[in-house]
Protein backbone atom coordinates (compact mmCIF):
# COMPACT_ATOMS: atom_id res chain seq x y z
CA UNK A 1 0.00 0.00 0.00
CA UNK A 2 1.26 3.48 -0.87
CA UNK A 3 1.22 5.86 2.08
CA UNK A 4 0.60 9.59 1.98
CA UNK A 5 3.41 12.03 1.39
CA UNK A 6 3.45 13.64 4.83
CA UNK A 7 6.08 16.26 3.98
CA UNK A 8 3.51 18.97 3.21
CA UNK A 9 2.11 18.81 6.74
CA UNK A 10 5.24 19.36 8.85
CA UNK A 11 6.34 22.82 9.90
CA UNK A 12 9.95 23.95 9.87
CA UNK A 13 10.60 22.91 13.48
CA UNK A 14 9.29 19.39 12.89
CA UNK A 15 11.34 19.03 9.72
CA UNK A 16 14.54 20.03 11.55
CA UNK A 17 13.99 18.13 14.78
CA UNK A 18 16.22 15.10 15.29
CA UNK A 19 16.24 12.31 17.84
CA UNK A 20 17.73 12.96 21.27
CA UNK A 21 20.85 10.86 21.75
CA UNK A 22 20.24 10.57 25.50
CA UNK A 23 16.64 9.45 24.99
CA UNK A 24 17.69 6.78 22.51
CA UNK A 25 20.33 5.42 24.86
CA UNK A 26 17.81 5.54 27.72
CA UNK A 27 15.43 3.26 25.80
CA UNK A 28 18.26 0.90 24.93
CA UNK A 29 19.30 0.79 28.59
CA UNK A 30 15.74 -0.05 29.66
CA UNK A 31 15.22 -2.82 27.11
CA UNK A 32 18.66 -4.40 27.50
CA UNK A 33 19.65 -3.68 31.09
CA UNK A 34 20.10 -7.36 32.00
CA UNK A 35 23.22 -7.81 29.86
CA UNK A 36 24.74 -4.34 29.81
CA UNK A 37 27.16 -2.34 31.95
CA UNK A 38 25.30 0.97 32.09
CA UNK A 39 27.89 3.74 31.96
CA UNK A 40 26.14 5.90 29.36
CA UNK A 41 22.91 7.34 30.67
CA UNK A 42 22.38 9.76 33.52
CA UNK A 43 20.00 7.56 35.46
CA UNK A 44 20.00 8.12 39.24
CA UNK A 45 20.93 5.13 41.38
CA UNK A 46 17.71 3.45 42.63
CA UNK A 47 19.45 2.59 45.90
CA UNK A 48 18.89 6.20 47.05
CA UNK A 49 15.13 6.30 46.33
CA UNK A 50 13.00 6.39 49.49
CA UNK A 51 10.10 4.30 48.17
CA UNK A 52 10.62 0.56 48.18
CA UNK A 53 7.29 -1.06 47.29
CA UNK A 54 3.60 -0.27 47.19
CA UNK A 55 0.08 -1.65 47.28
CA UNK A 56 -3.03 -0.30 45.55
CA UNK A 57 -6.50 -1.40 46.65
CA UNK A 58 -9.32 -1.29 44.12
CA UNK A 59 -12.87 -0.46 45.16
CA UNK A 60 -13.91 -4.09 44.76
CA UNK A 61 -11.25 -5.14 47.28
CA UNK A 62 -8.70 -6.54 44.85
CA UNK A 63 -5.13 -5.45 45.45
CA UNK A 64 -2.34 -4.59 43.06
CA UNK A 65 1.18 -5.05 44.37
CA UNK A 66 4.16 -2.99 43.28
CA UNK A 67 7.05 -5.17 44.51
CA UNK A 68 10.57 -3.73 44.82
CA UNK A 69 11.69 -4.62 41.27
CA UNK A 70 8.57 -3.08 39.69
CA UNK A 71 8.76 -0.06 41.99
CA UNK A 72 12.35 0.47 40.90
CA UNK A 73 11.15 0.70 37.27
CA UNK A 74 8.30 2.99 38.32
CA UNK A 75 10.70 5.46 39.95
CA UNK A 76 13.22 5.48 37.11
CA UNK A 77 13.42 7.23 33.74
CA UNK A 78 11.45 5.49 31.02
CA UNK A 79 11.34 5.18 27.24
CA UNK A 80 10.00 8.19 25.38
CA UNK A 81 7.37 6.18 23.51
CA UNK A 82 5.99 4.58 26.65
CA UNK A 83 6.17 1.61 29.03
CA UNK A 84 6.47 -1.52 26.91
CA UNK A 85 3.82 -3.68 28.69
CA UNK A 86 1.34 -0.79 28.51
CA UNK A 87 2.03 -0.26 24.81
CA UNK A 88 1.23 -3.94 24.16
CA UNK A 89 -2.05 -3.60 26.08
CA UNK A 90 -2.99 -0.45 24.15
CA UNK A 91 -2.21 -2.11 20.84
CA UNK A 92 -4.56 -4.96 21.70
CA UNK A 93 -7.33 -2.65 22.93
CA UNK A 94 -7.07 -0.38 19.88
CA UNK A 95 -7.27 -3.27 17.44
CA UNK A 96 -10.30 -4.64 19.30
CA UNK A 97 -12.20 -1.35 19.42
CA UNK A 98 -11.26 0.25 16.10
CA UNK A 99 -9.67 -2.34 13.76
CA UNK A 100 -7.69 0.36 11.91
CA UNK A 101 -7.40 -0.44 8.18
CA UNK A 102 -3.88 1.03 8.16
CA UNK A 103 -2.73 -0.92 11.21
CA UNK A 104 0.43 -2.22 9.52
CA UNK A 105 1.70 1.37 9.34
CA UNK A 106 0.27 2.52 12.68
CA UNK A 107 2.01 3.31 15.92
CA UNK A 108 0.96 4.21 19.46
CA UNK A 109 2.71 6.77 21.64
CA UNK A 110 1.92 7.10 25.36
CA UNK A 111 1.83 10.73 26.52
CA UNK A 112 1.58 12.69 29.74
CA UNK A 113 -2.12 13.42 29.33
CA UNK A 114 -4.18 14.16 26.26
CA UNK A 115 -3.57 17.92 26.38
CA UNK A 116 0.16 17.30 25.99
CA UNK A 117 -0.52 14.96 23.08
CA UNK A 118 -2.70 17.55 21.35
CA UNK A 119 -0.14 20.28 21.90
CA UNK A 120 2.70 18.25 20.42
CA UNK A 121 0.63 17.11 17.45
CA UNK A 122 -0.66 20.57 16.58
CA UNK A 123 2.80 22.07 17.02
CA UNK A 124 4.45 19.76 14.50
CA UNK A 125 2.02 21.09 11.88
CA UNK A 126 1.00 24.68 12.56
CA UNK A 127 2.92 27.75 11.45
CA UNK A 128 2.23 31.47 11.79
CA UNK A 129 -0.97 32.59 9.99
CA UNK A 130 -1.89 29.09 8.80
CA UNK A 131 -5.48 28.40 7.84
CA UNK A 132 -6.88 25.98 10.42
CA UNK A 133 -10.19 24.09 10.28
CA UNK A 134 -11.96 23.65 13.63
CA UNK A 135 -15.46 22.81 14.71
CA UNK A 136 -17.51 25.67 16.13
CA UNK A 137 -17.91 25.62 19.10
CA UNK A 138 -14.54 24.08 19.83
CA UNK A 139 -12.70 22.73 22.88
CA UNK A 140 -10.96 25.75 24.40
CA UNK A 141 -7.82 23.79 25.29
CA UNK A 142 -7.18 23.08 21.60
CA UNK A 143 -7.80 26.71 20.66
CA UNK A 144 -5.34 27.84 23.33
CA UNK A 145 -2.60 25.77 21.68
CA UNK A 146 -3.24 27.46 18.34
CA UNK A 147 -3.73 31.11 19.36
CA UNK A 148 -0.01 32.02 19.62
CA UNK A 149 0.37 31.16 15.93
CA UNK A 150 -2.26 33.76 14.87
CA UNK A 151 -4.11 31.18 12.80
CA UNK A 152 -6.74 32.12 10.27
CA UNK A 153 -9.54 29.97 11.65
CA UNK A 154 -12.06 28.36 9.36
CA UNK A 155 -14.80 27.59 11.92
CA UNK A 156 -17.26 24.95 10.79
CA UNK A 157 -20.66 24.98 12.43
CA UNK A 158 -21.51 21.92 14.50
CA UNK A 159 -24.72 20.84 16.19
CA UNK A 160 -26.03 17.82 18.09
CA UNK A 161 -24.94 15.61 15.15
CA UNK A 162 -21.44 17.10 15.01
CA UNK A 163 -19.68 19.00 12.25
CA UNK A 164 -21.85 19.91 9.28
CA UNK A 165 -20.12 18.45 6.19
CA UNK A 166 -21.79 20.93 3.84
CA UNK A 167 -20.40 23.83 5.88
CA UNK A 168 -16.99 22.13 5.80
CA UNK A 169 -17.08 22.09 2.01
CA UNK A 170 -17.98 25.76 1.97
CA UNK A 171 -15.07 26.56 4.31
CA UNK A 172 -12.65 24.79 1.96
CA UNK A 173 -14.17 26.06 -1.29
CA UNK A 174 -11.57 28.80 -1.81
CA UNK A 175 -9.14 26.03 -2.79
CA UNK A 176 -9.24 23.32 -5.42
CA UNK A 177 -8.60 19.77 -4.12
CA UNK A 178 -5.56 19.36 -6.36
CA UNK A 179 -3.91 22.34 -4.62
CA UNK A 180 -3.84 20.33 -1.38
CA UNK A 181 -1.11 18.01 -2.65
CA UNK A 182 1.61 20.60 -2.06
CA UNK A 183 2.47 23.09 0.70
CA UNK A 184 2.52 26.14 -1.58
CA UNK A 185 -1.17 27.05 -1.76
CA UNK A 186 -2.05 27.66 1.88
CA UNK A 187 -4.53 24.78 2.06
CA UNK A 188 -5.23 23.85 5.71
CA UNK A 189 -3.16 20.95 7.00
CA UNK A 190 -5.61 19.51 9.49
CA UNK A 191 -9.10 19.56 10.90
CA UNK A 192 -9.58 19.36 14.67
CA UNK A 193 -12.66 17.61 16.04
CA UNK A 194 -13.98 16.23 19.33
CA UNK A 195 -16.55 13.80 17.88
CA UNK A 196 -17.98 12.02 20.94
CA UNK A 197 -19.51 13.92 23.86
CA UNK A 198 -18.09 17.09 22.36
CA UNK A 199 -16.70 19.59 24.84
CA UNK A 200 -18.72 21.84 25.19
CA UNK A 201 -21.90 20.71 23.38
CA UNK A 202 -22.21 17.05 24.40
CA UNK A 203 -22.99 16.21 20.77
CA UNK A 204 -21.92 13.07 18.92
CA UNK A 205 -21.01 13.19 15.24
CA UNK A 206 -23.29 10.83 13.32
CA UNK A 207 -21.91 7.95 11.28
CA UNK A 208 -23.17 9.50 8.05
CA UNK A 209 -21.41 12.77 8.78
CA UNK A 210 -18.17 11.03 9.75
CA UNK A 211 -18.09 9.24 6.41
CA UNK A 212 -18.68 12.48 4.52
CA UNK A 213 -16.12 14.39 6.60
CA UNK A 214 -13.52 11.70 5.99
CA UNK A 215 -14.28 11.86 2.27
CA UNK A 216 -13.78 15.63 2.26
CA UNK A 217 -10.58 15.31 4.28
CA UNK A 218 -9.32 12.86 1.66
CA UNK A 219 -10.25 15.18 -1.20
CA UNK A 220 -8.47 18.15 0.40
CA UNK A 221 -5.62 16.09 1.87
CA UNK A 222 -6.30 17.03 5.50
CA UNK A 223 -5.06 15.27 8.62
CA UNK A 224 -7.94 14.54 11.02
CA UNK A 225 -7.11 15.20 14.66
CA UNK A 226 -9.63 12.95 16.42
CA UNK A 227 -9.67 14.13 20.04
CA UNK A 228 -11.75 11.49 21.83
CA UNK A 229 -11.40 11.53 25.65
CA UNK A 230 -15.16 10.94 26.04
CA UNK A 231 -15.30 7.87 23.81
CA UNK A 232 -16.60 5.67 26.65
CA UNK A 233 -19.01 8.36 27.87
CA UNK A 234 -21.48 7.95 25.03
CA UNK A 235 -24.99 7.36 26.35
CA UNK A 236 -25.88 4.45 24.11
CA UNK A 237 -24.96 0.77 23.97
CA UNK A 238 -21.30 0.28 23.09
CA UNK A 239 -22.28 -1.88 20.14
CA UNK A 240 -24.09 1.19 18.76
CA UNK A 241 -21.12 3.57 19.03
CA UNK A 242 -20.49 5.28 15.68
CA UNK A 243 -17.25 4.19 14.04
CA UNK A 244 -14.18 6.22 14.91
CA UNK A 245 -12.30 8.09 12.20
CA UNK A 246 -9.39 5.76 12.94
CA UNK A 247 -11.58 2.78 12.09
CA UNK A 248 -12.34 4.19 8.61
CA UNK A 249 -8.84 5.51 7.90
CA UNK A 250 -7.80 3.85 4.66
CA UNK A 251 -5.41 6.68 3.70
CA UNK A 252 -3.36 7.06 6.87
CA UNK A 253 -4.61 10.58 7.67
CA UNK A 254 -6.03 10.17 11.20
CA UNK A 255 -4.31 10.94 14.48
CA UNK A 256 -6.49 9.62 17.28
CA UNK A 257 -6.16 10.80 20.89
CA UNK A 258 -7.39 8.63 23.78
CA UNK A 259 -7.14 9.17 27.52
CA UNK A 260 -7.50 7.33 30.81
CA UNK A 261 -8.46 10.57 32.57
CA UNK A 262 -12.20 9.88 32.31
CA UNK A 263 -11.98 6.13 32.93
CA UNK A 264 -9.26 5.43 35.52
CA UNK A 265 -7.62 8.61 36.81
CA UNK A 266 -7.29 12.22 35.72
CA UNK A 267 -4.33 12.89 38.00
CA UNK A 268 -2.12 10.08 36.72
CA UNK A 269 -1.88 11.94 33.38
CA UNK A 270 -1.74 9.02 30.96
CA UNK A 271 -3.07 9.26 27.42
CA UNK A 272 -2.03 7.92 24.04
CA UNK A 273 -2.04 8.91 20.39
CA UNK A 274 -2.50 6.43 17.55
CA UNK A 275 -1.82 7.07 13.90
CA UNK A 276 0.55 6.73 10.95
CA UNK A 277 4.09 5.87 12.02
CA UNK A 278 5.48 8.85 10.08
CA UNK A 279 3.39 11.29 12.15
CA UNK A 280 3.66 9.56 15.52
CA UNK A 281 7.44 9.40 15.16
CA UNK A 282 7.54 13.19 14.78
CA UNK A 283 5.40 13.63 17.89
CA UNK A 284 7.71 11.28 19.79
CA UNK A 285 10.71 13.43 18.82
CA UNK A 286 8.89 16.40 20.35
CA UNK A 287 8.16 14.38 23.49
CA UNK A 288 11.84 13.45 23.77
CA UNK A 289 12.85 17.10 24.16
CA UNK A 290 9.87 18.30 26.21
CA UNK A 291 8.71 15.96 28.99
CA UNK A 292 11.25 13.29 27.92
CA UNK A 293 8.76 10.50 28.65
CA UNK A 294 5.34 10.02 30.26
CA UNK A 295 5.43 9.33 34.04
CA UNK A 296 6.78 5.84 34.71
CA UNK A 297 4.85 5.34 37.96
CA UNK A 298 1.58 6.41 36.35
CA UNK A 299 2.06 4.12 33.36
CA UNK A 300 2.88 1.13 35.53
CA UNK A 301 -0.18 1.73 37.72
CA UNK A 302 -2.42 1.94 34.64
CA UNK A 303 -0.81 -1.15 33.13
CA UNK A 304 -1.22 -3.15 36.33
CA UNK A 305 -4.86 -2.11 36.64
CA UNK A 306 -5.49 -3.22 33.05
CA UNK A 307 -3.69 -6.50 33.72
CA UNK A 308 -5.77 -7.09 36.86
CA UNK A 309 -9.09 -6.24 35.21
CA UNK A 310 -8.32 -7.86 31.88
CA UNK A 311 -9.57 -6.33 28.65
CA UNK A 312 -13.13 -7.58 29.19
CA UNK A 313 -13.08 -6.34 32.78
CA UNK A 314 -11.92 -2.89 31.73
CA UNK A 315 -14.69 -2.62 29.13
CA UNK A 316 -17.22 -3.74 31.73
CA UNK A 317 -15.91 -0.96 33.98
CA UNK A 318 -16.54 1.57 31.20
CA UNK A 319 -20.17 0.43 31.01
CA UNK A 320 -20.55 1.31 34.69
CA UNK A 321 -19.09 4.73 33.91
CA UNK A 322 -21.65 5.15 31.15
CA UNK A 323 -24.49 4.44 33.53
CA UNK A 324 -23.17 6.83 36.18
CA UNK A 325 -22.74 9.74 33.79
CA UNK A 326 -25.99 8.98 31.98
CA UNK A 327 -27.79 9.28 35.32
CA UNK A 328 -25.92 12.55 35.95
CA UNK A 329 -26.99 13.77 32.51
CA UNK A 330 -30.62 12.90 33.18
CA UNK A 331 -30.50 14.72 36.51
CA UNK A 332 -29.02 17.91 35.04
CA UNK A 333 -31.59 17.98 32.23
CA UNK A 334 -34.37 17.49 34.77
CA UNK A 335 -33.03 20.36 36.89
CA UNK A 336 -32.69 22.60 33.83
CA UNK A 337 -36.28 21.86 32.82
CA UNK A 338 -37.44 22.77 36.32
CA UNK A 339 -35.62 26.09 36.69
CA UNK A 340 -34.49 27.33 33.27
CA UNK A 341 -37.10 26.35 30.68
CA UNK A 342 -38.29 29.96 30.23
CA UNK A 343 -34.78 31.42 30.28
CA UNK A 344 -32.54 29.06 28.30
CA UNK A 345 -32.45 26.64 25.38
CA UNK A 346 -30.45 23.42 25.13
CA UNK A 347 -30.08 20.10 23.39
CA UNK A 348 -29.90 16.98 25.54
CA UNK A 349 -26.23 15.89 25.52
CA UNK A 350 -25.63 12.46 24.02
CA UNK A 351 -22.25 12.05 25.71
CA UNK A 352 -19.56 13.73 27.76
CA UNK A 353 -19.89 15.78 30.93
CA UNK A 354 -21.44 19.06 29.81
CA UNK A 355 -24.70 20.86 29.12
CA UNK A 356 -24.46 23.69 26.58
CA UNK A 357 -27.02 26.32 27.54
CA UNK A 358 -28.09 29.22 25.35
CA UNK A 359 -29.31 32.12 27.50
CA UNK A 360 -32.28 33.77 25.81
CA UNK A 361 -32.40 37.52 25.22
CA UNK A 362 -28.71 38.16 25.87
CA UNK A 363 -26.07 38.72 23.21
CA UNK A 364 -23.17 37.73 25.43
CA UNK A 365 -23.23 35.48 28.49
CA UNK A 366 -20.22 37.14 30.18
CA UNK A 367 -22.46 39.39 32.27
CA UNK A 368 -24.51 36.41 33.46
CA UNK A 369 -21.38 34.40 34.29
CA UNK A 370 -19.83 37.30 36.21
CA UNK A 371 -23.03 37.97 38.15
CA UNK A 372 -23.54 34.27 38.93
CA UNK A 373 -20.11 34.09 40.55
CA UNK A 374 -20.09 37.44 42.37
CA UNK A 375 -23.69 37.57 43.58
CA UNK A 376 -24.68 33.91 43.73
CA UNK A 377 -21.36 32.03 44.28
CA UNK A 378 -22.01 29.85 41.22
CA UNK A 379 -19.12 28.98 38.91
CA UNK A 380 -19.96 28.34 35.25
CA UNK A 381 -17.97 28.87 32.05
CA UNK A 382 -18.81 31.51 29.41
CA UNK A 383 -19.38 30.20 25.91
CA UNK A 384 -17.00 32.75 24.38
CA UNK A 385 -14.07 30.58 25.48
CA UNK A 386 -15.20 27.91 23.01
CA UNK A 387 -15.59 30.20 20.01
CA UNK A 388 -12.57 30.47 17.69
CA UNK A 389 -13.05 34.24 17.61
CA UNK A 390 -13.04 34.74 21.36
CA UNK A 391 -13.92 38.43 21.02
CA UNK A 392 -17.22 37.57 19.36
CA UNK A 393 -20.25 37.81 21.70
CA UNK A 394 -21.65 34.41 22.64
CA UNK A 395 -24.96 33.79 24.46
CA UNK A 396 -23.97 30.27 25.62
CA UNK A 397 -22.63 28.94 28.93
CA UNK A 398 -21.09 25.56 29.63
CA UNK A 399 -22.38 23.63 32.63
CA UNK A 400 -20.47 20.65 34.00
CA UNK A 401 -22.54 17.89 35.59
CA UNK A 402 -19.75 15.42 36.39
CA UNK A 403 -19.18 16.03 40.12
CA UNK A 404 -22.32 17.78 41.39
CA UNK A 405 -25.16 15.96 43.15
CA UNK A 406 -28.79 16.23 41.95
CA UNK A 407 -29.45 18.51 44.93
CA UNK A 408 -26.55 20.77 43.95
CA UNK A 409 -27.79 20.81 40.36
CA UNK A 410 -31.18 22.13 41.47
CA UNK A 411 -29.67 24.71 43.79
CA UNK A 412 -27.16 25.74 41.14
CA UNK A 413 -29.84 26.28 38.53
CA UNK A 414 -32.03 28.14 41.01
CA UNK A 415 -29.11 30.54 41.48
CA UNK A 416 -28.44 30.70 37.75
CA UNK A 417 -32.08 31.56 37.07
CA UNK A 418 -31.83 34.42 39.59
CA UNK A 419 -28.61 35.65 37.99
CA UNK A 420 -30.16 35.59 34.50
CA UNK A 421 -33.26 37.47 35.63
CA UNK A 422 -31.14 40.07 37.40
CA UNK A 423 -28.97 40.50 34.32
CA UNK A 424 -31.99 40.82 32.02
CA UNK A 425 -33.53 43.41 34.35
CA UNK A 426 -30.33 45.45 34.41
CA UNK A 427 -30.07 45.24 30.62
CA UNK A 428 -33.66 46.52 30.31
CA UNK A 429 -32.93 49.43 32.62
CA UNK A 430 -29.79 50.33 30.69
CA UNK A 431 -31.70 50.16 27.41
CA UNK A 432 -34.46 52.42 28.79
CA UNK A 433 -31.90 54.95 30.06
CA UNK A 434 -30.14 54.92 26.70
CA UNK A 435 -33.42 55.48 24.86
CA UNK A 436 -34.35 58.26 27.27
CA UNK A 437 -31.01 60.04 26.82
CA UNK A 438 -31.29 59.83 23.03
CA UNK A 439 -34.83 61.31 22.93
CA UNK A 440 -33.88 65.02 23.45
CA UNK A 441 -31.28 64.77 20.67
CA UNK A 442 -33.93 63.40 18.33
CA UNK A 443 -36.26 66.27 19.25
CA UNK A 444 -33.52 68.84 18.55
CA UNK A 445 -32.88 67.28 15.13
CA UNK A 446 -36.58 67.50 14.29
Amino acid sequence: MKWLDYSRFFNLSAKHRVASLLRLTAKDSILNKSNRILMGGGMPNPKVFLMKEGMITLKDGRTIALPPALMEDALQYGASDGYEPLLKQLNSLTKRLHSPPCWSNSQILVTAGIQSALCMAIEIFIEQNDYVVVEDPCYCGALAIMYPYNPRFLPVESDADGINPEKLRVALSKWKPEQARSATHGVPKFIYTNPNGCNPTGGITSTERRKEIYKIASEYNLIILEDDPYYFLQYREQKDFPPSYLSMDVDGRVLRFDSFSKTLSAGLRVAYVTGPRQLVDKICLYQQVSVAHPPSLSQIIISEILRTLGEDGFLEHTKQLQKFYRDQRDAIVKAASKFLSSLCEWSVPEGGMFLWLKVRDVKDSLGVVDRALKDYTLLIIPGSGFVPDGAKPCPYVRISFSVVSPQEMEEGFRRLASAIRAELEENRKSENERNHSERPELIRRV
